[in-house]
């Protein structure tokens, strides 16, 4: 399990389950106390990894630098959920989930404006096509 690939597989298929369970938990419950909710399971379960592995560090030892940017991955993650259960509280999963994967898309664009990463051809028509394919199965039936 030391590859990339299959951390990533593991990845999409929980992100499945989360918008499935999502769907069901945020029935009868406001949004953003449904994020609240997951929050708390979240940091717990990363807690008693991170214990078991002992993998906590001093705080004193990370950078600001690396403060900065996990602050803002971590308030632009809140507000992701945040958006996401409020569209999963309105529509359908179906429909929520593959516009919420438009990520993958935002994510190439982004990687080559602000870090200057590259496309080439089929990349960029992969691109094209997970907008398209995301857009196509968010369609109403």
């Amino acid at each position: 399990m030391s590859n990339w690939q299959t951390w990533a597989l593991l990845s999409a298929a929980f992100a499945a389950l989360t918008a499935i369970f999502a769907k069901v938990g945020v029935e009868d419950i406001n949004p953003d106390f449904a994020t609240f909710l997951r929050t708390i399971v979240i940091l717990v379960v990363l807690a008693a990894i991170l214990a078991s592995l002992g993998e906590f560090r001093s705080l004193g030892s990370i950078s600001g630098r690396t403060y900065v940017f996990l602050g803002l991955s971590g308030l632009a993650t809140g507000a992701s959920w945040l958006c996401y259960f409020r569209a999963l509280k309105l529509g359908h999963a179906s429909q929520v989930a593959p516009i919420d994967k438009l990520s993958v898309v935002l994510v190439a664009v982004f990687g080559v404006v602000f870090l200057g990463e590259k496309l080439s051809v089929p990349n960029s028509i992969g691109v094209a096509l997970i907008a398209s394919g995301a857009i196509l199965v968010a369609v109403k039936p």
